[in-house]
């Protein structure tokens, strides 16, 4: 307890005898008119829920350190709240009152949500009964089991001091049968937050028999007020303590708790009654007043060579306590008398002004066009925001409201992008962004995401399946449009689900806006002052604006998808040339076999986060392995040998095909010149295949490849040619797959995302939400202002406001009266 310092809690001084007996008068007169003002004032700031500093003391201490019996003897009287403090788990606010002609006690306890007082309990019993079922009913219902809502006790009576403390619940190492485990810590933290407020005195109580430096709770009070500047600290049950002292110099050292406290920190050394007997009030009054002299008297006698009672003596006893709280107490509220008037002229303006717009809100119900008005207003201002976020903006802060790339897939609930083995990290993933640039962001990520997909690995049924019924048809392209035709399938099947990903992902973006838009809106207004269109507190409406964007948004998300899926059609169409395009013009045996290079217009990306610098696409790279190599003569190399050995189609006259088998030979194996061999189906087959004169060369590859139609694994020569031939179509087939990948994002892609999205929201996004919400009839209109009830929720909040104002200004008027007298 500091004793120097004028912003540290002081010790009181006596009034001089010589004082006049007016002038004391007067000076009780002011106290008690103060402590009367600032009781009321507290009593209306729990009830209306005002959060004014005024000055109070918060009693903390653990669960068997004294506090109750510290309370009942400031009250002047026993009420056993200690058989119930086990049972209370919420702040108690006892106002104690002097009053002389209040010969016994009378304590009332204030309503729950109101200023208003119940009837006097009289009784100690009766009000340790009200506590107990007060706390219950409201754990019910806020089903915890604690609470920070305080109940108030006024207490009247002859023989308490003008005194308030905030008694909190008992800080306790183990939670009660029955209680969650968690109990004890949500009673620290419910204690932390009472006391951690500058305006109030912290009273601390611990049992003498425990050591400062095993202290269990001081720690926390440490954290609270580290310097003890506002903090009373008690050591109770003294008494237990003095039989360990004989020399004066032990009593000396204990009494100054200097080595743990600090220099300037005293504490009070308290002892009360331990008899827990039922007597009466003067007689446990008499008990304190006893217990006091005891104290003394052993520290004067019993100890020798006394104390140093210059220095302790105004600290020893419960007496010496009280006279300090009520004394500081009074000087704390002497003190801030000034602020709390200024404090109070300012709250009755603002409840004023909140009064004015409640009853505009009750008029504008019957009002249509204003409110129509005020609504256009709001959702114009709302939809200009929105394009302003998309074109580029910093406010609000994006540390705050944006979202890194990990968060936007986890928050989607999208995750990773469908197909895609590898992590996509685009540039700047790990910044918090929204918006434009958030959208661009995932603009880029896709195409990452897109360019990591190559062509699957197809099956050698497949191939067959598709080439041999192409040679069926005669021409000689077979081998182009199997490889064509196994490339539009991995197309649709692999991109399909990546183009809906993105739609989805963007659509989140823009989502994300709305929230973004109204802080916007709301930071706006408090800068510049202006209001376009007071919607605050129409909750109506606001569901109804934000269940239209999101509708907006979830449109421009399926029209998209129906775009981009068109787009994909077309570009795996049969009929598409994309596959054919540039110098892509030759048979299976081309030797000009060239795609385009992935786009050199593909933008630079500006990698902002740490580490990050200027870099570009990588799509060139990825699609170099799906190019065939460049050759300067018309021959190709075989795939996986080397490109020195190469090969010349066949002349017919090099085949020799042999006459029709026999029904019982079930194949024959026919030898060409070069040392291939073709393994031949039964009669039947053969006959079909040789119905005409020319269809024979359909064993052959097409463009007198000298390669054969066989995808077994047989493991003769001609299965090595076929193997060859499957692998080649492979290749050229994840070519194909490159250039309708290339064409999909380079020239369809980028552009329908950013006409499907930004330019709807920049251009129709005000003319949707209004056509949504406005055109409509006035009945219809008005359901989102006018709910069922709605008015007579609006009036019962005017009739609150009303009542708040009047107790405020009640407060305001006696707090000028008592500032004249200061």
């Amino acid at each position: 307890m500091a004793a120097s310092g004028s912003n540290q809690l002081s010790t009181p001084s006596k009034t001089p005898h010589s004082r006049k007996h007016h002038l004391h008068h007067h000076s009780s007169s002011s106290s008690s008119s103060r402590f009367e003002a600032y009781n009321r004032l507290q009593a209306a700031a729990v009830a209306f829920g005002e959060k004014l500093p005024i000055p109070e003391i918060v009693a903390i201490g653990g669960q068997s350190d004294g506090k109750s019996s510290l309370l009942e003897a400031l009250l002047g009287f026993r009420f056993n709240v200690r058989e119930v403090e086990m049972g209370t788990r919420r702040p108690l606010i006892l106002q104690m009152v002097h009053d002389p002609t209040a010969l016994e006690p009378r304590c009332r306890f204030q309503e729950e949500d109101s200023e208003e007082y119940g009837s006097p309990v009289l009784s100690g019993p009766a009000i340790a009964d009200v506590i107990k079922l007060r706390t219950e009913a409201l754990l019910k219902i806020t089903k915890a089991a604690v609470s920070a809502k305080p109940l108030v006790m006024r207490a009247e009576y002859a023989h308490c001091p003008n005194l308030t403390i905030i008694d909190t619940p008992g800080f306790v190492l183990k939670a009660k049968k029955g209680e969650p485990e968690n109990t004890p810590d949500e009673i620290l933290s419910m204690v932390k937050s009472l006391a951690s407020p500058p305006h109030r005195i912290l009273l601390f109580l611990q049992q003498s028999s425990v050591e400062w430096c095993s202290s269990l709770w001081l720690d926390a009070i440490r954290e609270i007020d580290p310097t003890f500047r506002r903090t009373v600290i008690v050591v109770s049950k003294f008494d237990n303590r003095l039989k360990e002292f004989t020399d004066r110099w032990e009593v000396d050292r204990y009494l100054s708790a200097s080595g743990y406290l600090g220099e300037n920190c005293r504490p009070y050394f308290v002892a009360l009654p331990k008899d827990r007997s039922t007597v009466s009030n003067d007689e446990f009054r008499r008990q304190i007043s006893h217990v006091d002299s005891e104290i003394l008297g052993h520290l004067r006698d019993g100890v020798n060579g006394g104390f140093d009672e210059e220095k302790f003596g105004t600290h020893i006893g419960f007496s010496s306590l009280r006279d300090f709280l009520e004394s500081e107490l009074q000087k704390r509220y002497k003190d801030a008398a000034p602020a709390t008037l200024a404090l109070l002229e300012q709250r009755c303006s603002e409840v004023g002004i909140e009064l004015a717009r409640m009853d505009s809100k009750i008029e504008a119900t019957s009002d249509v066009a204003h409110l129509r008005r005020s609504a256009m207003l709001y959702a114009a201002s709302l939809s200009n925001h929105l394009r302003s976020l998309i074109d580029g903006a910093a406010d609000p802060a994006p540390e705050q409201w944006g979202k890194t790339t990990q968060e936007e897939q986890s928050e989607s609930g999208l995750g990773s992008w469908p197909g895609v083995a590898v992590n996509i990290r685009p540039p700047n993933a790990s910044l918090k962004l929204y918006g434009g640039a958030a959208f661009e962001r995932v603009m880029h990520e896709f195409r990452c995401a897109a360019y990591s997909i190559e062509c699957p690995p197809v099956s050698r049924e497949k191939v067959a399946n598709i080439l041999l019924a192409h040679a069926g048809r005669g021409g000689n392209k077979g081998v182009v449009e199997a490889s064509a035709e196994i490339a539009r399938s991995a197309a649709r099947s692999w991109l399909a689900p990546l183009l809906d990903t993105a739609c989805d992902r963007l659509a989140f973006v823009l989502g994300n806006l709305f929230d973004i838009a109204l802080e916007r809106n709301h930071f706006r207004e408090l800068e510049y002052g202006k209001r376009n269109g007071n919607m605050e507190g129409y909750v109506g409406f606001h569901a109804a604006l934000r269940r239209a964007y999101n509708q907006f948004i979830r449109n421009l998300t399926q029209q998209s998808k129906q775009l981009i899926r068109h787009h994909l059609d077309s570009v795996t169409s049969p009929y598409s040339e994309v596959c054919y395009e540039t110098d892509f013009h030759g048979g299976f045996g081309s030797s000009s076999l060239k795609f385009g290079q992935a786009s050199t217009s593909v933008p630079f990306c500006l990698e902002l986060s740490n580490g990050g610098g200027l870099c570009r696409n990588n799509e060139e790279k990825r699609d170099q392995e799906n190019i065939p190599p460049e050759k300067s003569n018309a021959q190709e190399t075989t795939p996986g040998k080397g490109g020195g050995e190469t090969r010349e189609g066949l002349k017919e006259s090099q085949m020799t095909v042999p006459e029709t088998p026999s029904p019982d030979m079930p194949c024959e194996v026919v030898k060409k010149e070069h040392g291939n061999y073709v393994e031949l189906g039964p009669r039947k087959r053969i006959s079909r295949l040789n119905g005409n004169g020319r269809n024979h060369e359909l064993v052959r590859l097409q463009n007198g490849d000298s390669r054969l139609l066989v995808f077994g694994n047989n493991g003769d020569t001609g299965t090595r040619a076929g193997s060859s031939a499957y692998s080649d179509i492979c290749s050229y087939a994840a070519q194909h797959f490159a250039r309708m990948r290339e064409v999909l994002l380079e020239r369809s892609v980028t552009s329908t995302l950013n006409s499907g999205f930004l330019t709807p929201c920049r251009d129709e996004l005000v003319v949707t939400l209004g056509l949504e919400l406005f055109a409509a009839t006035d009945d219809k209109f008005m359901e989102m202002f006018v709910a069922p009830g709605a008015i007579d929720v609006l009036t019962n909040e005017r009739q609150s406001l009303q009542k708040r104002q009047k107790t405020l200004q009640s407060c305001l008027t006696e707090f000028k009266t008592i500032s004249q007298t200061l």
